[in-house]
């Protein structure tokens, strides 16, 4: 069984860049535009990992992984944050949010799957 990652950008570019990288790894991919249609989606599936951006109309992506962490089957999975923003500040936030780890943008495949196969074992 595949390990689920659901990924969070307004970009569509980037969701698809992202899905054809993790689902060449094997793993199965869920696709949200921002946070509000992230949290409409995780009401239904079970995930063992979210990427999201930081700057997304609705919500942004340090709101949803505040969101995220208050869910209590959601709590403790591992969220990336995939973002060109690269301030001490923005990732205090995100960390203080509750960030797992933080990839800048743009980012090479292999530093993806590194990173992902890292925060999942």
């Amino acid at each position: 069984m595949s390990r689920k990652i659901m990924t969070v950008d307004d970009s569509a570019t980037v969701r698809q860049m992202l899905s054809f990288t993790l689902q060449d790894a094997g793993y199965e991919v869920i696709e949200a535009t921002d946070g509000v249609d992230a949290l409409e989606k995780l009401k239904n599936e079970a995930i063992q990992m979210l990427i999201t951006d930081l700057n997304m109309p609705q919500m942004d992506g340090i709101e949803l992984i505040r969101e995220v962490r208050k869910t209590p089957g959601n709590r403790f999975v591992p969220i990336i944050m995939l973002t060109t923003e690269s301030t001490e500040q923005k990732k205090k936030a995100g960390k203080s949010a509750g960030a797992s780890g933080w990839i800048v943008k743009p980012f090479k495949p292999e530093q993806l799957l590194r990173v992902v196969k890292m925060v999942l074992v």
